[in-house]
């Protein structure tokens, strides 16, 4: 019997070749994206989830009732860690993180790395496996340091890096350290990845606020013991508070800060490690969300529901040419079972190959999606026991539903009326006018995220930051000369060069250059009774000019004034932010002794992301603290040849240094690169969607034709025109079209409005965008089913009269 089913169907898929390709393509292209999808999303959610200890681990916050309303912060002042270990029961172990860059010498090579300052505990906490080397307690010494494998071949090569003396450089000097591990490099998506790890103890800042609570540099991150709550921790942390920051507390109570719901003014908190990742604190509370990924996912799904759809349409299209089949095997005896089995044999078949030439083509794509989405996914995340059996009951429900409804729809047809070859779909029309209006529903609502998408996309890239981006050239200064020197001799080497219009460096760099590095320093103060926080910006001479900002009130930085040493320029906000008339006259207070003059004040600009609203700035000539990145302003007529200069000169003063430059447009691209891999995602979805939806119409517009073949014969025997007989055809669907458009319109403006909430600058929403989304929606529909409406209404009617 089964034998005999499988003969049939391949009969019939292969009478049928033109529909069965249209059906096993358009499934196949679905199966494909919607597994390379869902790899992705999956990977994502895999985060920091490989752990052992997962359930135990937390970063630690802490959040601020503020006059202004609540913030948080992450970083945590030097004393923090022993005193929360000792003092509040329930932690078993904590460790300090740190991210910064270390440069290493060994032998004659000098390398850049990745580097993270840690406790000894940290490796005891996390699953880090350790290929080579002491597996039980690494950080033995100050002296000891862990590399990754990648770290070691750059260093190493194929000798063996255990116990290898390397120096790296720590306050401008070299300090040798011996390497006690290599650990395995992370298949994991992982928030903790590093080139790496040095002993808390030995960072820069760590011996200059040992005992202060007013310098927060660092993440904390603890291990809870078994049985303790984060919640319960959290509570009992209350008295740690009050007595460590007793002092801020009573500055909010003085500056008029209220209380939370539990009466405090400061509170401890404790972040899941497995939510890092996902988690965001700009609006003053711990948002964790995973909209991002469930996007992706349904995207997924709704490019797989576009396709079964297709799918029901196209077998109730072609099932008109069946119904003499199905009447004759009724009248010898077939039994509705067999007949379902066998429609649904033929449904079967096609799926499984379309499964499997979809597993094909992602094979085959997976490395220009990963490319495309800058993405590590691979198909490993899909082989464990959860995923494939999930996978497989999903992939049997939608062939039982989709393939199980026309093969039930087929069996449950009268004798005579399978005889008669008549087709009463009523019903099934109401489905298929459902199931088209959310098709188009689903293809509008992914065109105007699309439009949406790469609208903020284009406002962020266009918009005016305030300062020359175009022009201005930064890289990193990341060799081992002391960083004022090295800018002293980069303006020596290039002092002649016409090309070069300015030079100068802050410890900060603006957007996201190439080494990936992004971070702001914020410090608060006192300022006539009330507090005030302000961000910190370390800068050269010459800053303010090189960068094209414009100066409102007072004057820059000059070489030849020693005093201003001793002075800050500072923004509009931070002008706002001190309440003074004139903010000429105000002075700031470094620390309890001193306090700077104020001599210039500059027009806000984008000193943070796009997204971020601009916030108070002040600028500082800081000898104690290193510079970072220096800023280079070239001719707009030879930036290529003004970059090899740059580059050229850079390599004479640091000639082992690795040169990592961009312009800083490109550092601003950076910055929103999710926008940009979500507006590509969103668009490849509305492309698929949309050529899916237009198969769904195609079989559509052959049933429709099919049924009205002698309506057509008649119309045209009377007289009616081309143009009238394709409009009666193609009006129906354009009424659906246009229903799906009245629906999906509000939800896309609503969800595109609800996201370009999270932007403090952002588009405005136009009723253009959706109208767009609307005509091209209409006009690809119209395409599609016109070929064929036209060419019927074209037919001789004496053909289609006979063949009735």
């Amino acid at each position: 019997m089964f034998k005999n089913y499988l003969k049939i169907a391949w009969r019939n898929l292969w009478k049928n070749r033109l529909f069965t390709s249209i059906n096993i393509v358009g499934l196949s292209v679905a199966f494909a994206v919607a597994t390379l999808l869902v790899m992705d999303s999956l990977n994502e959610l895999s985060y920091d989830s490989f752990h052992e200890n997962g359930d135990q681990l937390y970063k630690t916050y802490i959040t601020w009732q503020t006059p202004k309303g609540t913030e948080i912060g992450t970083s945590m002042p030097t004393p923090f860690s022993e005193a929360l270990k000792s003092e509040v029961p329930g932690v078993q172990k904590i460790t300090q993180f740190l991210e910064e860059n270390a440069l290493l010498f060994y032998k004659e090579k000098e390398i850049n790395l990745d580097a993270v300052w840690v406790a000894p505990d940290f490796f005891s906490m996390f699953t880090l496996p350790i290929l080579q080397g002491n597996k039980t307690n690494p950080l033995q010494d100050l002296s000891s340091v862990v590399i990754s494998e990648a770290a070691a071949s750059k260093l190493f090569g194929d000798e063996n890096p255990i116990d290898k003396v390397v120096n790296i450089l720590i306050n401008g000097k070299q300090e040798p350290f011996t390497i006690r591990a290599v650990t395995k490099e992370n298949t994991n998506e992982s928030s903790l990845e590093f080139e790496i790890a040095i002993p808390f103890e030995k960072n820069a800042s760590y011996v200059p606020t040992k005992e202060r609570w007013g310098a927060q540099y660092h993440d904390v991150l603890v291990q809870l013991e078994k049985g303790v709550s984060a919640k319960a921790f959290e509570k009992n942390s209350n008295a740690f508070t009050n007595l460590h920051y007793k002092n801020s507390i009573e500055k909010l109570k003085r500056d008029g800060a209220l209380p939370d719901a539990n009466g405090q003014f400061l509170q401890l908190g404790l972040l899941p490690i497995k939510e890092i990742h996902f988690t965001s604190f700009n609006t003053g509370v711990a948002e964790t969300s995973r909209t991002s990924v469930y996007l992706v996912l349904g995207v997924a799904f709704l490019i797989l529901f576009i396709a079964c759809v297709n799918f029901i349409n196209m077998s109730i299209a072609k099932s008109s040419q069946r119904l003499r089949e199905i009447g004759m095997r009724k009248t010898l005896g077939a039994e509705k079972r067999q007949l379902f089995f066998q429609f649904w044999g033929e449904s079967l078949l096609v799926f499984t190959v379309s499964i499997g030439v979809g597993i094909l083509l992602s094979i085959l794509l997976l490395d220009n999606f990963q490319a495309l989405f800058r993405t590590s996914a691979s198909f490993e995340v899909l082989l464990s026991s959860k995923v494939l059996v999930g996978a497989i009951v999903l992939i049997f429900a939608i062939t039982l539903i989709v393939g199980g409804y026309p093969a039930l729809l087929l069996s449950r047809l009268g004798t005579i009326q399978s005889l008669k070859g008549k087709l009463e779909t009523s019903g099934g029309n109401r489905l298929r006018d459902a199931l088209i209006v959310v098709q188009f529903g689903i293809a509008i609502l992914l065109i105007s995220g699309t439009l949406v998408l790469w609208g903020q996309v284009e406002f962020m890239r266009n918009k005016d930051l305030g300062y020359d981006k175009e022009q201005v050239f930064s890289f990193p200064i990341n060799g081992k000369k002391n960083s004022y020197d090295a800018i002293k001799l980069l303006r020596q080497e290039l002092s002649g060069n016409p090309d070069i219009l300015g030079i100068s460096a802050s410890d900060i760099n603006l957007g996201r250059g190439r080494d990936g590095s992004q971070y702001t320093s914020v410090w608060g103060f006192d300022y006539k009774g009330k507090s005030v926080n302000t961000n910190a910006l370390v800068v050269d001479y010459d800053y303010i000019e090189t960068l094209g900002l414009e100066l409102l009130q007072g004057r820059n930085f000059e070489i030849n004034r020693k005093t201003d040493a001793q002075a800050v320029v500072i923004n509009e906000s931070m002008a706002k932010e001190l309440g003074e008339k004139n903010p000429l006259e105000a002075k700031i207070a470094i620390n309890d002794t001193l306090a700077y003059p104020v001599i210039g004040v500059v027009k806000d600009y984008n000193f943070q992301d796009v997204s971020k609203a601009i916030e108070p700035l002040t600028f500082l000539l800081d000898r104690t603290e290193g510079l970072n990145y220096a800023f280079v302003k070239v001719n707009p007529v030879n930036m290529a040849n003004s970059v090899e200069s740059i580059e050229a000169a850079y390599k004479k003063i640091e000639p082992n240094a690795t040169f990592l430059g961009s312009f800083l447009d490109e550092n601003v691209d950076r910055t929103f690169r999710r926008e940009k891999t979500m507006a590509t995602l969103i668009t490849t979805g509305s492309i698929i969607a949309i050529i899916l939806s237009c198969i769904g119409l195609f079989a559509m517009s052959l049933l429709i034709v099919a049924q009205r073949t002698k309506e057509i014969g008649i119309r045209k025997v009377i007289g009616a025109s081309v143009s009238s007989i394709t409009y009666i055809l193609t009006k129906d669907f354009l009424r659906l079209v246009f229903i799906a458009f009245i629906i999906a319109s509000p939800i896309a403006w609503w969800l595109g409005k609800e996201w370009l909430q999270n932007y403090a600058y952002h588009m405005n929403l136009n009723w253009s965008l959706f109208v767009i989304s609307g005509a091209t929606a209409v006009l690809i529909a119209l395409l599609t089913i016109g070929t064929k409406t036209i060419r019927a209404a074209m037919q001789n009617p004496i053909d289609s009269l006979r063949d009735e």
